[in-house]
C-alpha cells in the first residue's frame, strides 16, 4: 500500500477538526446563541492556523524549493489544497452565518446596520458612538502610511473614502481601527416592545465617525473592512550579551512586525483603494488575498452578549462538589488519606486555589514548586503562591515564557513573581516545558511528606471553565520524589535521573509507550486480552502511529477519541482494520490526555499533559503519570466508556464520509459530556 495513503497531512487534518467546529455551528438542536459562539471559535482557530501553520509552509516554500523532503508533502501543493477547503469552508460558514441570522430574527433578536436605523436608534447611534467610541479612534491617512508595521495583527480596520459633496476637496482616504478590545464588538440599541436590536462596532463606526473627519471639509464616507494577519513566528537571535527574557522580549516585537500571510476585504472596496492599500500593506500576490463580505473578525462572536429568552444559550451547569473533599476541611489531609482525581470543569478548579491557600498558611508547609504554561489574565493561582512566598515558604515556579500567544503575559508574571521572592527557573531554549506540576513539600512527624497534583491542563480558573481536563492529586512518595527530580531536572536538564513511575519526555515516554504497545502486540499474538484505549488530542507522531497499525494487525483492538489532528487512518482493511477512531466536540473543549493498555487483564492507566506529537516527545518537558488507585482507575474507564459510546456528538475522523456523525446501535442519545455530568453528580 502507498504510504501517502496511511498518513494524512497534519495541516489538512486540522481543517477537518476546525470543520468539526463549524458543524456545532451548523447544528440547528445546539441553542442559536451558542452556535453564534462556536462562529467564533472557528474564525479564531483559522486565525491561528494561518499565523502559524500556513506561515511555516510558505517559508519552506521561500527557503527550500525541495521542501517535499522535509514535510513529506510538496508543501506548495498542501498550499493549495488548504486554500480550497478554506474557500469550501468560508462558504458554508457564510451560508451559517445568515442562517442564524434569520432564527435570531424569529427570535425577536434583530442585527441593523447603519442604513436601518430609524430617528431614535440613530440619536442613540450618534450618542453612543461619541461618549464610547470616539475617544478610542486614531486614523491614519493612507497617503502619510510609510509602512504597515505599526498597524495591529489580526485585528479588523475600516478603510474609509471620504468625500466632500461640493466637490472642493479631492476624496480622500483613511485607515481606521475597530477597537473591539476596547468597546464590545456588538452594541445593544434601544429595544421595541419586544424586539431586540443588535449593532455590529463597525456599522456604528460606518453610522457616525463622519464627524471625526468634518473639520477637515469632509461630509460623507464609506468604509471597507479589512484586515491582515502577520506570520506570528518567532526569531530569536542569537545575541550572548542579552539574557533569554531580554531576547523573547524582542522577538515578541519583531512578531508585531511580522510578514502578512493572508490579506481579507470587503468585496465592495472601489478598485482604486484596494491597489493602494495592497501598495501601502506591502501585500503580494504570494500572500493569501481574499474578497469575501462585509464583516470580518467573526472570533469576536465568542463573546456575544446574552440575549432574548434563556433556551437561546446554553443553561448554566454548577460545577460538582468532590465526595472526598468537604467544604472547610483540610484538602491535604483528604490527598494524605487516598488518591483523588478532579474533572474540570465538571468539578470546581477552585479546589486547586484553596489547595495552595490551604498550603501557604499552613505553618508545617515548607516549599512549595509548581510550573506554568498559560496562566489566567488575573491569576490567583499565581497569587496564592505570592501569598505562600510572603509567609515564608519556599516557593519555586518553573513560567514558560516561550507558550505560543501567552509570552507577554508570562513575561510579566514572571517579573511579578521575583518581585515577591518566588524562585524562576530559567527557560530552556528550544525546550518549552509542558508539563502541568505542583509539588508542596511539609514536614509532619519530622519528616518530609510530598503532595502532587498534575493536570493534563494548565492552571488556568479561566479555560478550566470551558476546557475538559483531569486533575490527579496524590501523596504517593515514590511519585513525589520523582516529580521532585523532574524540577530539578528543570534547572540541569543534561544529566537525566532515571525515573520507575514517571514517563517523561524529552527521555523517555516515546519509547516507554511503544513498549506498552509492544506488549499488547505479544498478548495478541499469544492469544491474550490485547487492547489500548488512547485519549488526546492530537496524533502526529508517525513512529508510534507505525506501532499502532503493527499493534493493529497483531489483532489488538484499538479505541481511540482524538479531538484535534489525527494522522493515522483507521479501518484500513490489513493494516489498521482494528483501530477506531473518534472525535467529541461539544460545549466544552475536550483537553484531557488518558491512555490505558489492557496488559492481559491487569490494566496499565495514565495520565498525561502530553500529546502524541513530535514536539511533544522530543522538544517538550512533558510527565505522564500512572493511576494506581483501583477506584480512580473504574472512574477513567467509566468515562472513557461513555465517552466511546457517545452516538450524539462524536464523528468518526478520517473514514468516508469524514467528520460524519457516529451512528451506534443504542436506541438511547448518548451525549456524552452530558452523560459525565450525570455520572459524576451520583457521585457526588
Amino acid at each position: 500500500m502507498a504510504k501517502k495513503k496511511q498518513f494524512i497531512n497534519r495541516e489538512i487534518s486540522w481543517l477537518h477538526f476546525n470543520e468539526r467546529v463549524l458543524q456545532e455551528a451548523m447544528d440547528e438542536n445546539n441553542p442559536i446563541i451558542e452556535r453564534l459562539k462556536f462562529l467564533g471559535i472557528f474564525s479564531n482557530n483559522r486565525d491561528e492556523f494561518f499565523r502559524v501553520r500556513v506561515a511555516t509552509l510558505k517559508r519552506i516554500v521561500q527557503v527550500n524549493k525541495h521542501g517535499e523532503k522535509s514535510l513529506k508533502n510538496n508543501p506548495e501543493k498542501v498550499l493549495e489544497e488548504i486554500l480550497d477547503i478554506v474557500q469550501e469552508q468560508e462558504f458554508k460558514f457564510n451560508q451559517t452565518f445568515f442562517r442564524i441570522q434569520k432564527e435570531l430574527k424569529k427570535e425577536k433578536i434583530i442585527f441593523l446596520d447603519e442604513a436601518h436605523l430609524d430617528e431614535k436608534r440613530g440619536k442613540f447611534v450618534r450618542q453612543y458612538f461619541h461618549d464610547k467610541v470616539r475617544p478610542f479612534l486614531f486614523p491614519i491617512m493612507l497617503k502619510s502610511l510609510n509602512s504597515p508595521d505599526y498597524l495591529r495583527d489580526n485585528a479588523i480596520y475600516l478603510a474609509v473614502e471620504l468625500k466632500d459633496s461640493t466637490g472642493k476637496k479631492e476624496n480622500d482616504y483613511a485607515l481606521v481601527l475597530v477597537p473591539a478590545k476596547n468597546v464590545s464588538r456588538f452594541v445593544m440599541l434601544p429595544s421595541k416592545g419586544d424586539e431586540k436590536y443588535v449593532m455590529f462596532l463597525d456599522d456604528m463606526m460606518r453610522f457616525a465617525m463622519i464627524e471625526i473627519f468634518q473639520p477637515f471639509g469632509f461630509d460623507s464616507l464609506k468604509a471597507y473592512t479589512i484586515k491582515f494577519t502577520r506570520d506570528a513566528e518567532l526569531d530569536i537571535d542569537n545575541d550572548i550579551s542579552k539574557s533569554f527574557l531580554e531576547l523573547m522580549t524582542d522577538s515578541i516585537k519583531k512578531r508585531k512586525k511580522g510578514a502578512p500571510v493572508r490579506f481579507v476585504y470587503d468585496n465592495e472596496i472601489p478598485e482604486v483603494l484596494l491597489k493602494r492599500l495592497i501598495r501601502k500593506l506591502n501585500i503580494t500576490q504570494t500572500d493569501n488575498l481574499r474578497g469575501g463580505g462585509k464583516y470580518h473578525n467573526f472570533k469576536d462572536f465568542m463573546g456575544f452578549p446574552k440575549v432574548g429568552a434563556s433556551n437561546l444559550n446554553n443553561p448554566k451547569t454548577l460545577a460538582l462538589s468532590h465526595p472526598l473533599l468537604k467544604k472547610g476541611s483540610s484538602i491535604l489531609s483528604a490527598i494524605r488519606k487516598q488518591d483523588i482525581l478532579l474533572h474540570f470543569p465538571y468539578q470546581s478548579f477552585q479546589y486547586i486555589v484553596d489547595l495552595l491557600r490551604e498550603a501557604s498558611i499552613d505553618p508545617k508547609v515548607r516549599a512549595i514548586k509548581m510550573t506554568f504554561y498559560r496562566a489566567a489574565r488575573d491569576s490567583n493561582v499565581i497569587n496564592s503562591l505570592i501569598n505562600a512566598a510572603r509567609n515564608g515558604k519556599n516557593v519555586t515556579v518553573f513560567l514558560e515564557i516561550q507558550a505560543r500567544f501567552d509570552e507577554e503575559a508570562n513575561i510579566y508574571w514572571t517579573g511579578k513573581l521575583k518581585e515577591e521572592g518566588v524562585k524562576i527557573i530559567k527557560t530552556l531554549p528550544g525546550y518549552k516545558v509542558h508539563s502541568k506540576l505542583l509539588l508542596i513539600r511539609r514536614k509532619e512527624q519530622g519528616e518530609n511528606i510530598y503532595y502532587t497534583n498534575l493536570s493534563t491542563g494548565n492552571f488556568n480558573e479561566s479555560t478550566a471553565n470551558v476546557y475538559s481536563d483531569d486533575s490527579l492529586l496524590t501523596a504517593n512518595q515514590e511519585i513525589a520524589r520523582e516529580v521532585n527530580k523532574l524540577f530539578h531536572l528543570f534547572e540541569s536538564p543534561y544529566n537525566p535521573p532515571r525515573f520507575k513511575h514517571l514517563l517523561v519526555s524529552p527521555y523517555y515516554m516515546r519509547n516507554f509507550f511503544m513498549k506498552l504497545i509492544n506488549n499488547e502486540i505479544r498478548n495478541a499474538k499469544a492469544g491474550k486480552e490485547a487492547w489500548i484505549i488512547i485519549k488526546l488530542n492530537n496524533i502526529v507522531d508517525e513512529k508510534i502511529t507505525r506501532k499502532l497499525y503493527t499493534a493493529s494487525k497483531a489483532g489488538v483492538k484499538i479505541s481511540i477519541i482524538c479531538r484535534g489532528i489525527c494522522v493515522l487512518v483507521p479501518g484500513i482493511k490489513g493494516l489498521s482494520e482494528n483501530i477506531s477512531v473518534i472525535s467529541v466536540v461539544d460545549k466544552y473543549l475536550e483537553h484531557s490526555r488518558l491512555f490505558v493498555f489492557a496488559n492481559d487483564g491487569i490494566p496499565k492507566y495514565y495520565i498525561s499533559s502530553a500529546d502524541w506529537m513530535v514536539r511533544n516527545f522530543n522538544h517538550r518537558f512533558e510527565a505522564a503519570i500512572p493511576v494506581y488507585d483501583n477506584a480512580l482507575q473504574e472512574e477513567i474507564m467509566d468515562i472513557l466508556q461513555i465517552q466511546l459510546n457517545d452516538n450524539v456528538k462524536a464523528r468518526l475522523v478520517n473514514v468516508e464520509p469524514n467528520n460524519g456523525y457516529r451512528k451506534t446501535n443504542s436506541e438511547t442519545s448518548i451525549r456524552s459530556q452530558i452523560k459525565i455530568y450525570e455520572y459524576l453528580k451520583k457521585r457526588q
